[in-house]
């Protein structure tokens, strides 16, 4: 069973920054991607951010040039660095990654996601 795991949410105030991450664990035999969505309430679920097993980085209009992702391939652990938080920032903030796992007796091709970490950001 394969299992991620955030971390590093918090209260922080307008402009400060944060550094969530997110670290997985299980019997993973290869994860292609891995990323960042978030969810705030009343809202549907939005990607944030993402990034290829070549580095690729994919962001939100609304993030770049706040926001880095990176990730750890030995670690299978991917994090996102957040600055010059805005109110609207605040959020669930939820990891995925995307690979190749030992699902039920097999490999499988599919996603898992993480249990989530609040962000909030003051006004």
């Amino acid at each position: 069973q394969v299992h991620l795991v955030e971390s590093g949410g918090g209260l922080v105030q307008t402009g400060g920054s944060l550094r969530v991450s997110c670290q997985s664990s299980g019997q993973i035999l290869r994860i292609a991607d891995m990323g960042w969505y978030r969810q705030s309430p009343g809202r549907q679920r939005e990607l944030v951010a993402t990034v290829s097993g070549d580095g690729k980085t994919v962001y939100a209009d609304s993030v770049k040039g706040r926001f880095t992702i990176g990730r750890d391939n030995a670690e299978n652990t991917v994090y996102l660095q957040m600055s010059s938080l805005k109110p609207e920032d605040t959020a669930v903030s939820y990891c995925t990654a995307r690979g190749t796992f030992s699902s039920y007796g097999q490999n499988r091709d599919f996603a898992v996601w993480g249990q989530g970490t609040l962000v909030n950001v003051s006004s």
